[in-house]
């Protein structure tokens, strides 16, 4: 959370910091269960002064995702934040249609293709490994395949480079000649 709390402060976005989760296998409940369970957090959250716009904005991590974040923003709006204009400012990764904004859901894989391509496209980098600049010929494997790397996979292919494997929890694919 420290992290985050430095990364925000850089950018001047008021989002806090603070990171909090629930330690659950989500394929184990059901839907409503999920909603139950979630919308408790967030108003054990609100009520501790752990959740509002400005204070701590959580954001949807592993298991999470726009569902969970409306559920939060829902909750907050509905009971602990009722007065607030700016409730829904409660948490980042909502739906469009409620508050979201377009790109949010690829903008970690877009982060970590922009951190590469820094790399990639510096000459002295490449040179240091005995590679040349540019995404051309160059050969990737992805750990994960859940929101971050399927949008990083996403942007690292646009740009020109090969996907030859990609490791899940539950098994890997290689492919030496790509993998589409």
């Amino acid at each position: 959370s420290a992290l985050m709390t430095y990364k925000c402060a850089c950018v001047d976005v008021p989002f806090g910091g603070g990171k909090a989760g629930i330690k659950i296998d989500p394929k184990t409940y059901s839907e409503n269960e999920l909603e139950r369970i979630t919308r408790r957090f967030a108003i054990e959250l609100a009520k501790k002064g752990f959740l509002g716009p400005g204070i701590d904005v959580p954001a949807p991590d592993m298991g999470t995702g726009e569902r969970e974040m409306a559920w939060i923003a829902d909750t907050f709006a509905n009971t602990i934040g009722y007065e607030d204009m700016n409730a829904s400012a409660c948490i980042t990764g909502k739906p469009i249609n409620q508050g979201g904004i377009h790109g949010r859901t690829s903008a970690t894989g877009r982060g970590v293709f922009h951190g590469l391509d820094n790399f990639i496209s510096e000459a002295h980098f490449m040179a240091q490994i005995g590679m040349f600049p540019g995404w051309g010929g160059k050969t990737y494997i992805v750990q994960g395949f859940g929101n971050v790397g399927l949008h990083t996979c996403r942007y690292l292919t646009r740009a020109g480079a090969t996907c030859v494997g990609v490791a899940e929890w539950d098994g890997s694919i290689y492919n030496p000649d790509g993998i589409d």
